[in-house]
This record gives structure tokens, sequence and C-alpha cells, in this order.
């Protein structure tokens, strides 16, 4: 874990390098140099615990939904299959302005959507106008990511992007209202995957249930609740791939269920193995581990606009309640580490100064007693019922909490919704205290600490920030992390940030995890991402 956590910080420490010295140029990529192997065919079931929200990649911000976009839709720029390291795609190199206002994207040529229209510098701009512009015919939905990673839409103070601009058939340009640190980063990320205008114009609000990108493969079916389907797109722009012919994605809620689907040849790989099924996957000569790098964070948020969490003393009393070792040992099997921050120590600015709230039920009483509930109070605690892959039992962690809070007179029910509604609620501000969890997108510390905990990301609905914590001062050193081009400066401000809210404790960090997946041994060259979303171009199943 420590050596893994050390290399992917070097990695990471050079892409901001790259991304972040001026007139930086991205390298070139050509079609067809993922793979030049004859395909093997095929069908992959992939069974995970939940169904999708919408395929439209823009419009959702669950890892389900995403790991589906992913292998339809092609983003600008990528990752390196295991890393955040970013490598050309749809743009086959770029370059920026030495005051990093500018950039310059020359895009790959004879691509095509699904649909057979062309990809083209045009198509960019109309995405980017479709997710920024309120006021764009296309603008349906709540954008949630486009809002969490630009500061907000057009018109708004925060907002990074002033225009994009085609300079010709094949080559975009970005203008910026600010210079933006993590820019290259964000644009990898799944959710900025390219979609096929004429498929937008065509199906409307409707384009989530009719997803057309320039991916690997073209989307077949959705069985709402049960599965989706997807065959593989030959004409794909990377010669030699996809590999397999079809992919399905199975959804079956319970882990231990879908494990025994597994072991009974139903499906071909999963998610969402309970850890204390790994020693069963190990001694199994017909399966495989894969272990996913960790780059995540389960917490307990408390909605800091709701009495009595809005009083900082009650939400420190309640951390002081958590022995989150027990936690781990009970639901996680060791695959797992206590949190003390909002973001895993795998990241660089990590603070490890930090100290974590001890269990100590005397001084919880104590600050209680001061923000005036010497006999505690009531309120409800809602938990997924999904399993996650930071949290494979919110039901059973809950239970934890709720018994660890009556130790100081704290009396929480337990609530629960679907999965769907559970996002659609929390989003909205509906709960006094909700269990969640959070994967990192790009490896970029702005990802967790800007996302999940800055003022801007208070917006409803869809809110990245379900604490709706405000501190201008965490506002002011997020701001201008985002907007320093000095590693070492962002790092301190990253560092200084973690300390205030750690001070005003909007969240229980829990957890950080390392999710274990396991599959039959005739997968090949499948590798988990950090980011919990990847492309299954590369995979095979050899038999």
């Amino acid at each position: 874990m420590r050596r893994k956590g050390m290399l992917l910080f070097f990695a990471l420490v050079l892409l901001w390098v790259l991304a972040a010295c001026g007139q930086q140029t991205g390298s070139k990529g050509e079609p067809g140099q993922g793979g030049t192997a004859a395909p093997t065919g095929g069908t992959l079931i992939f069974g995970r615990g939940a169904d999708s929200t919408a395929l439209d990649p823009i419009n959702v911000t669950d890892g389900e939904s995403l790991i589906v976009t992913d292998n339809i839709f092609n983003t600008l720029v990528d990752y390196k299959p295991d890393s955040t390291e970013v490598v050309p795609s749809l743009a086959k190199e770029w370059k920026s302005s030495e005051d990093g206002l500018t950039w310059t994207f020359s895009l790959q040529e004879g691509v095509k959507f699904h649909d057979g229209t062309d990809f083209d510098a045009e198509a960019v701009v109309y995405n980017f106008n479709r997710w920024m512009d309120p006021n764009h015919p296309q603008h349906k939905g709540d954008f949630g990511y486009y809002a969490y990673m630009f500061g907000g839409f057009k018109g708004d103070p925060g907002h990074v992007i002033k225009e994009v601009v085609a300079k010709d058939k094949y080559t975009v340009e970005f203008h910026l209202n600010f210079p933006q640190a993590p820019f290259l980063n964000n644009l990898a990320m799944s959710p900025f995957g390219i979609a096929s205008p004429a498929a937008i114009e065509k199906y409307g609000e409707k384009f989530g249930d009719h997803p057309v990108g320039t991916g690997p493969f073209k989307f077949v079916e959705w069985k709402k609740g049960d599965s989706i389907t997807l065959e593989k797109n030959p004409d794909y722009w990377k010669k030699g791939l996809p590999k397999l012919d079809k992919v399905v994605f199975r959804s079956i809620p319970d882990n231990s269920n879908r494990f025994t689907a597994l072991k009974n040849g139903e499906i071909d790989l999963m998610d969402g193995l309970n850890p204390e099924d790994v020693p069963s996957v190990k001694s199994n000569d017909k399966l495989q581990l894969f272990l996913r790098p960790s780059m995540n964070v389960a917490y307990l948020a408390f909605n800091t606009k709701v009495k009595p969490l809005d009083d900082k003393r009650v939400r420190q009393a309640l951390n002081m309640t958590v022995n989150k070792k027990e936690i781990i040992d009970s639901f996680f099997a060791g695959l797992a580490e206590p949190a003390k921050n909002p973001m895993p120590p795998s990241l660089w600015g990590y603070n490890d100064q930090v100290e974590d709230y001890p269990v100590d039920l005397e001084k919880a009483k104590s600050l209680l007693a001061e923000a005036g509930y010497p006999n505690g109070f009531e309120t409800d605690l809602w938990y997924m019922t999904e399993p996650r892959p930071y949290m494979p039992n919110g039901q059973k962690v809950a239970e934890v909490l709720q018994a660890d809070f009556a130790k100081i007179g704290v009396k929480v029910n337990l609530v629960t919704y679907d999965w769907s509604t559970y996002l659609d609620k929390t989003g909205n501000g509906e709960h006094p205290m909700a269990l969640m969890g959070w994967t990192g997108d790009n490896g970029d510390p702005d990802n967790f600490l800007y996302v999940l905990l800055d003022k801007d990301n208070t917006r409803t609905p869809d809110a990245g920030n379900i604490a709706f914590y405000v501190n201008d001062a965490l506002h002011d050193l997020l701001i201008r992390a985002q907007r320093s081009t000095n590693q070492e400066e962002r790092i301190q401000l990253y560092m200084e940030a973690q300390k205030i809210i750690h001070e005003d404790a909007p969240w229980i960090p829990l957890v950080h995890t390392t999710p274990p997946i396991a599959g039959i041994k005739e997968i090949k060259g499948y590798i988990p991402h950090p980011t919990g979303t990847e492309s299954f171009e590369n995979v095979s199943i050899e038999k």
C-alpha cells in the first residue's frame, strides 16, 4: 500500500509538472496504436451492484453509469490504463500558452460517431457549449460534473472556460477566464466524453437512453434494473480494438449473490467483492483476483445547514465516538485504512500532520453540553443499500455508527432509499447526515477538496458538497490552488485546507479502501484503473 502510494505520488508530480510549466505540449498519438493482435471475440458479462442512472456521461455522477459510458464515449485526452497520467485520445496533441489561458488541441482525423456522423472541431465546440451554457437549447439536465470541475456555468463568477473555438476542421482552441492547474486532467475525466451532436439534437432529453459516442462499443439495449448490452464498434478508430464482440453490464445488488453467480459461470467479472471472500477467490483455480489501487474516501457527511449539526462542537463530538479500526476489522478484512482527511494519502498534497479525532466519550459529552445538548438529541442517519467500492455494506457501518453515537446520548434513526433516489435526495440536501464516498477522477487534490467541500459546490440539485459546508477562508485557499502554476505552493495550500476542514469537521472521514475485484481465469488485459471507470477495449476472454 505504502509503495503504491509513493509511486502514484511521483507519477502525479511528474504529470503536474508537464501540465503546468507553460507551452505544454502533449505527445502524438496515432490511431491504431492500441493493438494489432487479432480480435479474440466473445462476450464479457460484468456483474455489479447497481444499475446505471443514465448514459449521458455529462449528466451523471455515479460510477455505475460512468463505467458504461466510458466504453461508449472517448474524451479529448485520456489516462494511462494504470494511472492518471494524461495521454492522447481524440486529441492527438496539444499545447498551452505561457499564461495558461489558451489551450490548442489537434484532433484525430477520420473518426466517426456511432451514428456515422463526423467527429471534428465543431463537434467539440457543440459539446462544450451545451455543457457550459445554461441558455443552450440542449442544456437539459443537471450537468453536475461540469460545474464541479469548471467553477459553475457560463456567467458564474468562478467559471473557468471563456469560450471554445474551432480554428479549422481538426483544431480546437480553449480560451480560459483564469488559468486552471488541473485543466488537462479534468478534460480526461469520463463525464467529458464527446457525444454526437446529431444524436443529441435527435433525442434531446432522452439522449441518456440513446447514447452515441466514438468509443470502442456501441449501445444496444438497456433492461432497466437488469442489464445494459454494448456491442463492438467495427469502425473503431483504434485499429485492432476492441477485442470483445460484446459487453453486458448485469446488475446483481447483493455482493454474495454476485460472487455465487461468478462461481457458477453466470458472469465473468465482478466488482464489489466482499473483502471476506478474497481468500475464497485466491484458493479457486478457476478465478483470479484484481485489486483496484486505492484512490477513494468513504465518509459520513453532516448537513451543516441542519440543527444541531450546524454547530461544529456537535460535529467534533460525533467524530470522537467512532472507532474506525473496529469498522475496518469487522467489514473490510484489512483492505482499508482509517481516514482522517477528505483525500487519500496516495495523492500529493496529503497532510499527514493532521491528527485524527481520538475516541474520547467524556470529551464528546462535554462538547455536546457546551453546545446546549447535555442529554443528546435525535436525528436521522441515511445509508446506501447498494454496495459501493468504498462501502461494501452501508447498513452494517450505519448500525455501528448508530451504536457509537448512542454512547453520548445521540439517537439516530436509520433511513435509506434506492441508489438513484439516494443520490437525488442527498444532492438536494434533504438529509441530516448521510453516508457517502468518492473515488477520485483525475489524481488531483482539487477533485476531492474543491468538489466535495467548497462552497461553490453546494448548489442544488446534485450538490457535490452534501455537507453544504461553507468556509470562505477555505474557498480562498482552494481557488488559489486551482489557479497557481507553482507545485510547491499548491501543496502548501492543500495542506492548510485540510487543517481547516479537520477543525470544522463537516464529515467523519471513515476509510480509504482497496476495492477487490474477481474474474474468471480466462480474462486477459484487464487492468483496474484507480478512478474506477475504465474501458474494456483491450480486454479479451481467451478460453
